[in-house]
């Protein structure tokens, strides 16, 4: 039987598994990770340790299994850069993360370009992207080596590829949404005109071949983070939607072969391509989850984020919380946007207080559900759900509240893994379709709206006015 294994490079932690053919995990190995947050909106972690708890996790989860594997699969954070050296290797920059948001001086000053990008990428142009920081990267910390998602670094030292995916490189603002290359206008637009940049690839193709697990095996299944979870998750039609809680809540839902720029602020990537196919899907973003579960447990609102369901109040008592510690991204992208909570009296305490920020993370979600809805011409009929924090019922039900669709808990806490997993399983057996790939799933719980059609329209009227007061519209007076 043919054993797989798949890594998770993540934000908070790198995650590796090792699948049997079926897609069953029969091991899974975890290394903690924790950014540096720093003044100005920095956010950085540093290289080595992401190299090293990638080799920790994945040689522990073969150690685990007790099984050869057959090829290992990457899924990586996305828009996290940093600079490298090319023929060694050493890092000479700390990887500048996701969430970072200095590269708004990248961004501000090319806003009459906000459209055109748009119509060209499928994204806005925020520092959240990775072309902006690595902008502000080059003008700020060096201009010695290559300058790359991280992705790219992992697999070079894996195996001396230097390669990128299609779904990663599509988060970048640098390539057009319709084409599977580097755009020399966008390019130009960034000041990164003249870099020399990976190869974008296939999510099933083979990119070379590597000994640090142990014997030699195919690097194989590469793809960003959210779109792994969304194939792990069986989002194959179009309408079908997930959404990720991690150190972000990431919504994301299938379009299919034909990309559609949205509406309604929301961004659009490639999923994946596969078998030579592209497919798109509709993209929107929480800024800070569990990451705002961390502070709240850093600030002593709750021991620890196990105990979120037994510290929150049955109600919030009219306590809102808007939990833009990071900003604010879809619809509203404003890097400035400040974390709030409302409503507080004397008598409200802990339990309100965090109630109304799992309701918060919640409403955020809801509005993204309902933005989706708008692309789409119609409503989702139920959200599929991954991630650490679908272990908070709470969560899960004010989700289900919210958004008044039913909410699918996927029964494995490693979807982002699996995904990799069935890319890799793929650039093994070329006859295999995407569907056996993914294979078929039950979920672990389904939570259905218990509050009413208005009683949710009336919570999120009010918490719109509350994220409105967060947005960066505040003048700031110097004494």
């Amino acid at each position: 039987m043919t054993h797989l294994l798949a890594i998770d490079q993540g934000t908070s932690g790198t995650k590796a598994i090792v699948v049997d053919a079926a897609g069953a995990v029969i091991a899974v190995a975890e290394v903690a990770l924790r950014p540096t947050y720093l003044p100005g909106g920095a956010v950085e972690q540093d290289p080595e340790a992401l190299w090293a708890s990638v080799v920790g996790a994945g040689r522990q989860a073969i150690a685990r299994a007790g099984v050869p594997v057959a090829a290992v699969a990457l899924a990586n954070q996305g828009e996290t850069v940093l600079a490298w050296d090319r023929h060694t290797g050493r890092p000479l920059t700390p990887a500048i993360v996701w969430q970072d948001r200095r590269a708004e001086s990248v961004c501000a000053p090319l806003a009459d370009s906000a459209d055109a990008v748009a119509r060209r990428t499928g994204l806005v142009l925020d520092p959240y992207f990775s072309a902006p920081k690595m902008a502000w990267l080059r003008t700020h910390l060096t201009r010695d080596g290559v300058v790359t998602t991280s992705d790219t670094w992992l697999v070079h030292r894996m195996c001396g590829a230097y390669v990128t995916d299609a779904s990663t490189a599509s988060r970048s603002l640098a390539t057009a949404l319709d084409s599977p290359r580097w755009d020399a206008e966008l390019l130009d637009l960034f000041g990164l005109a003249g870099e020399e940049l990976p190869e974008i690839v296939d999510c099933d193709q083979i990119v070379g071949h590597t000994d640090v697990f142990g014997p030699t095996i195919p690097v194989a299944g590469l793809i960003v983070d959210q779109q792994a979870a969304l194939l792990a998750e069986s989002c194959l039609e179009p309408g079908a939607a997930k959404c990720t809680y991690g150190t972000g809540a990431f919504l994301l839902a299938q379009l299919g072969p034909t990309p559609a720029l949205s509406s309604s602020g929301l961004t659009t990537s490639v999923a994946w391509r596969l078998r030579d196919r592209t497919f798109y899907c509709a993209d929107g973003q929480v800024y800070t989850a569990a990451s705002a579960v961390r502070w709240a447990v850093d600030l002593g609102l709750v021991p620890a984020a196990e105990q979120l369901d037994a510290v929150a109040a049955a109600s919030s008592d009219g306590v809102l919380c808007v939990p833009a510690l990071a900003g604010l991204a879809a619809p509203w992208w404003d890097p400035g946007a400040t974390a709030t909570f409302t409503g507080m009296t004397l008598s409200s305490g802990r339990g309100e207080l965090v109630r109304a920020l799992l309701e918060g993370i919640a409403a955020q979600v809801a509005e993204l559900a309902d933005l989706v809805a708008t692309d789409l011409g119609r409503p989702l009929t139920r959200l599929r759900v991954d991630g650490g924090l679908t272990r908070s019922a709470v969560l899960m039900q004010a989700q289900a509240d919210l958004a008044q669709i039913p909410v699918d808990v996927y029964p494995s806490q490693h979807a982002t893994a699996l995904g990799a997993a069935a890319c890799a399983r793929m650039a093994l057996a070329p006859a295999l379709s995407l569907a056996d790939a993914v294979g078929d799933w039950t979920p672990e719980h389904t939570y259905e709206p218990r509050w009413s059609p208005d009683t949710a329209a009336d919570h999120l009227r009010r918490w719109r006015r509350a994220a409105q007061a967060a947005l960066q519209d505040k003048e700031i007076h110097a004494p």
